[in-house]
């Protein structure tokens, strides 16, 4: 939807809001949640903005608005009803105007200290008292102060506000790493990107007490919405990149590589040079590179055989330079790497083959472009890969999919897919749930969607909860075989419910399917219910736009449907624990 994106006309939103969220409310999937927002300033805005932007990430809120200025009182001394509404995110929407002990330009380094830590102290209190409410907790951190008494000084001396706010800013960086489930919202990089004066428009706070103009309301709820998508695993996790005049100016088949626009000789050179390098970063992040382009694919590749080339060919997953239609490549290359089109964002120079794209394959994203220089902004300001969690699965991701084309080449030279999967070598290690694999565990339960039976959502608050728990059975796995380490690619969770276990989570990575890692999972599971007394096991399947995959999965290792509706929800039973042999026979288990 065009007014949802960046740069946004606030007016046309705040106008028709109303319209917008009737038709966001349309989008098929919408995912329910509660979103708690606690108050430093006013929210109303804020609430029906940051609502239009969850709606287009797929998330439908239901909000609970703490009293007015009332964040503090409302999260150390709950009265019940933020305990009873059961928030699955807390967001405390604060700014340098709640901030009441101020250092004096006068004060020493002792009293400054003093002063910054009491501050400090009231917005962590806070903070952990919205943590024991068992969901995310996100917190802005401080926009700088309009106006400096000292002038340059107040950046230096003790009494200085600017650098009070910087020194506080930083205490909050250091909780917020060091705090599961708290997340930073960024508001002192929001104000300096809109501008001091824009972002924290005085007339705004003496006439309504918005700590954010309406102009730039927009741009906090987006920040917000970015995280909780983030939380959410609505990220994208690839790009599709076209080449000529977009990773470099110019047509590398006729200019060849040594006359394309590259490098430090000129304004453009630099701009698409500095493209590279953000995009460079982005792999660093586990995003997914991925070529698509109209073009010789050798002539292509002499593009970034030149010294000042940010990036190489080994850097992206998948290669497509052809004359095919765009579309039809970006479908192949998602089949390929087996991820749905709409994880892909789609970054191309020509206004046509976006379009085209658009219309075949409306699940893509497809930023517009302008100029060279503005091409980190189209991407990057959306938010399209937002970092709540950084795991070594994620720094990893890229030759973790390029193995997976390895594996695929010696596939086909198998006519027996049991030979190829023992070909492989692979070791699976499963235990149960433990501290050591909670954070990846987390990322991965709330990342996964295809595999992902019941859909269930879980906070790093409540997978710690089931570790060691007598009511649950919990199962991780992790997979390598003689191309690489897969990582922790598929959880569990089981509740033991007298003799029965009620399978009420059942994740595992797209990397992994097919190689019978769910029949080396369910071997494990059947031998721990067998201990635990369990008779039955009973599993569920949940339908959306995305799991439909496995709809059938329970019926393939050996459960019986007892039970469904014309929705497609539907109930699996396995009674033969007693008789029950193991499935899996191709890869080495180890139990930890």
């Amino acid at each position: 939807m065009e007014l949802l994106t960046h740069p946004f006309d606030a007016a046309g939103l705040l106008q028709k809001k109303r319209r917008i969220r009737r038709e966001l409310l349309q989008k098929p999937g919408l995912i329910h949640k509660k979103v708690a927002i606690m108050s430093g300033s006013t929210i109303g805005e804020v609430k029906n903005m940051l609502e239009l932007f969850l709606l287009a990430n797929g998330i439908q809120p239901e909000f609970y608005e703490g009293g007015y200025a009332l964040f503090y009182e409302n999260l150390v001394f709950d009265d019940g009803s933020l305990a009873a509404f059961g928030p699955d995110v807390i967001y405390i929407h604060t700014s340098q105007r709640n901030l009441k002990l101020w250092p004096e330009p006068t004060d020493g380094e002792a009293q400054a200290q003093e002063k910054l830590e009491a501050e400090f102290g009231r917005f962590e209190q806070a903070a952990k008292a919205a943590l024991g409410f068992g969901c995310p907790v996100i917190l802005n951190n401080f926009d700088l102060p309009l106006w400096r008494a000292m002038g340059n000084a107040d950046a230096s001396f003790a009494g200085g506000r600017v650098r009070f706010v910087r020194r506080l800013n930083e205490k909050l960086a250091a909780l917020a790493q060091a705090t599961p489930n708290l997340y930073l919202n960024d508001l002192c990089y929001l104000q300096a990107q809109h501008g001091m004066e824009r972002f924290s428009d005085p007339t705004a706070w003496y006439a309504y007490k918005y700590a954010v103009s309406l102009e730039c309301v927009p741009y906090l709820a987006q920040s917000v919405a970015n995280i909780v998508k983030s939380l959410l695993g609505r990220n994208k996790k690839a790009l599709a990149l076209d080449l000529d005049n977009t990773l470099w100016g110019g047509v590398i088949g006729d200019d060849g590589p040594e006359g394309i626009v590259l490098g430090s000789e000129s304004p453009a050179g630099m701009a698409y040079t500095e493209f590279q390098s953000y995009l460079k970063e982005l792999s660093k992040l586990g995003v997914l590179l991925n070529v698509c382009s109209k073009n010789e694919e050798a002539v292509a590749k002499t593009g970034f055989d030149r010294p000042d080339s940010v990036l190489a060919p080994a850097d992206f997953v998948s290669f497509k330079a052809n004359w095919e239609p765009k579309h039809l490549n970006l479908a192949a290359m998602a089949a390929e790497i087996n991820l749905l089109p709409e994880s892909f964002v789609f970054v191309d120079d020509n206004p046509a083959e976006r379009e085209i794209v658009r219309r075949e394959l409306p699940a893509v994203t497809v930023p517009e472009l302008t100029a060279p220089e503005g091409y980190i902004a189209a991407v990057d300001r959306a938010g399209y890969f937002e970092v709540t969690t950084l795991s070594a699965d994620d720094r990893n991701r890229a030759d973790m999919y390029k193995q997976n084309a390895r594996r695929a080449q010696l596939e086909q030279s198998f006519g027996n897919y049991n030979d190829y999967l023992k070909s492989l070598e692979m070791r699976c290690e499963i235990g149960a749930f433990d501290a050591a694999h909670a954070e990846r565990i987390t990322q991965l339960v709330n990342k996964t969607n295809q595999f992902n039976l019941t859909t269930r959502r879980y906070t790093a608050a409540e997978i710690q909860a089931l570790i060691g728990s007598p009511q649950a059975i919990t199962l991780y796995g992790r997979l390598v075989d003689k191309f690489g380490d897969n990582g922790l690619v598929t959880a569990l969770i089981g509740r033991v419910r007298g003799e029965t276990l009620d399978i009420e989570l059942w994740v595992m990575s797209c990397r992994t399917f097919k190689r019978r890692l769910e029949h080396a999972m369910f071997d494990q599971l059947v031998a721990a219910a067998r201990a635990a007394g369990v008779k039955k096991i009973v599993g569920h399947y949940y339908p959306t736009a995305k799991n439909l995959l496995v709809k059938d999965f329970y019926a393939t290792i050996g459960f019986v449907k007892t039970a469904g509706d014309e929705a497609g929800n539907a109930v699996f039973e396995f009674t033969d624990l007693a008789g029950y042999q193991p499935q899996c026979g191709v890869m080495e288990i180890e139990q930890v």
